[in-house]
């Protein structure tokens, strides 16, 4: 089984950008737990990060065909990018949406996914262990 696990804007900057929300792990150290969990569940992670919103729509695309399924942390273009949700409805795959912080106890404009709605579910407000729990979501 093959998982596209896609980050969106800012979230190269974990560690060093509001470690009290997002925890003091970067990007880089999730990635390297969850690859290793992935190993231990029979998951080939392929793993991507861009804060520009046209390459991630680019590799969501490039998942057709290739991936049996996305976890989806699109950090800020959650809330307003229907491009996105476009792209995830495009390629007619699981996708499980993630959230480091829970998005609920935050700011009213992060209350509002506009990409939800395409996604088989949402996890937020487990810090890195979101992930783990969206690879379990698409492997059950």
């Amino acid at each position: 089984m093959k998982i596209f696990v896609i980050n969106g804007p800012n979230l190269d900057m974990l560690g060093k950008r509001e470690p009290e929300i997002y925890g003091s792990d970067t990007l880089e150290s999730i990635n390297g737990e969850l690859a290793a969990y992935c190993a231990s569940v029979g998951v080939e992670p392929e793993f991507f990060q861009s804060n520009s919103e046209g390459e991630l729509i680019d590799f969501i695309h490039s998942a057709h065909g290739i991936a049996d399924g996305i976890v989806l942390n699109a950090g800020a273009y959650t809330h307003y990018s229907i491009a996105i949700r476009d792209a995830i409805a495009a390629v007619e795959l699981p996708c499980v949406e993630v959230h480091l912080s829970n998005v609920h106890k935050r700011e009213e404009f992060r209350h509002k996914s506009v990409i939800s709605a395409v996604c088989t579910g949402v996890i937020c407000g487990f810090g890195k262990k979101s992930y783990k729990l969206a690879i379990d979501a698409l492997i059950l």
